[in-house]
């Protein structure tokens, strides 16, 4: 299954996307103002690939002006709804639909890979003003809990993606995410939220390896998977270990890398 087709799997599902999706703890969000070396409070903020606006909302709520850019019709539609004071315009990080030099800093959460990054970095750049930033950033799972790590092994068989695996250091991992032409600092934010299991089910099936796998093969995994899980938590409230991924980038050296 091709990423195009993967990616606007979403658009199906934007619903059961923004009620289930985790969204990212404050920790991350300082971190993205001590990295570019400015608040968010008034910044001119390119919010790439915001789904259903989780992220938005969150620098919505730090003070920021954001224009969300979107691919999704879908999830478009969705975001109006939640979001309805936040402008949103179609169009992906390949080919922003923005001005040159118009915005302090841009942003991508779980939107990243979506992206060329032989494309992507040279259009965020482009809408950058002067000493502006690239922030991007995942929540990923912690794989140190066993639990979760057997989880993420069984989604892998079931769904035929590739197993997760240990986390490059930082030097690679700024190289893969390509950005290794520019300033770049890495920032990892560990954190966690207690669910109902339903709402831990929901989540697994929102992405994209589950969407694109079909509702028969889903529900087979989602089925097995509550069984299990209602034996490790009886009270079937679960506790997801998440280490928010974030990289901050830029032409300019950043305020942690500053003499």
């Amino acid at each position: 299954m091709n990423a195009h087709l993967r990616a606007q799997s979403f658009n199906a599902a934007a619903a059961q996307y923004a009620a289930n999706r985790p969204s990212y703890p404050p920790a991350l969000l300082d971190a993205v103002e001590e990295l570019a070396g400015r608040p968010l409070a008034g910044a001119r903020v390119a919010d790439v690939g915001a789904g259903t606006g989780i992220a938005t909302a969150l620098l919505r709520e730090r003070g920021a002006e954001v224009v969300a850019v979107e691919p999704g019709e879908g999830m478009a539609a969705r975001f109006r709804r939640d979001l309805p004071g936040v402008p949103v315009v179609r169009g992906d990080g390949n080919a922003l639909p923005l001005a040159d030099a118009s915005v302090d800093l841009v942003t991508y959460a779980q939107a990243w890979h979506w992206t060329d990054a032989a494309r992507s970095v040279p259009e965020a750049l482009r809408v950058l003003r002067p000493g502006g930033a690239i922030a991007v950033w995942w929540n990923t799972t912690a794989l140190d809990v066993p639990w979760l790590a057997a989880q993420h092994e069984r989604i892998a068989r079931h769904t035929g993606t590739e197993p997760p695996t240990r986390e490059p250091d930082d030097d690679r991992a700024v190289r893969l995410a390509g950005f290794g032409r520019l300033h770049c600092v890495r920032r990892q934010v560990r954190w966690s939220r207690v669910v109902p299991l339903g709402v831990h089910l929901a989540n697994i099936g929102s992405h994209s390896a589950f969407l694109v796998l079909g509702e028969a093969g889903t529900r087979e995994f989602l089925t097995a998977e509550r069984s299990r899980l209602r034996a490790l938590f009886p009270g079937e409230e679960i506790e997801e270990a998440y280490v928010a991924d974030l990289f901050v980038a830029g032409e300019q050296p950043l305020a942690a890398t500053s003499p």
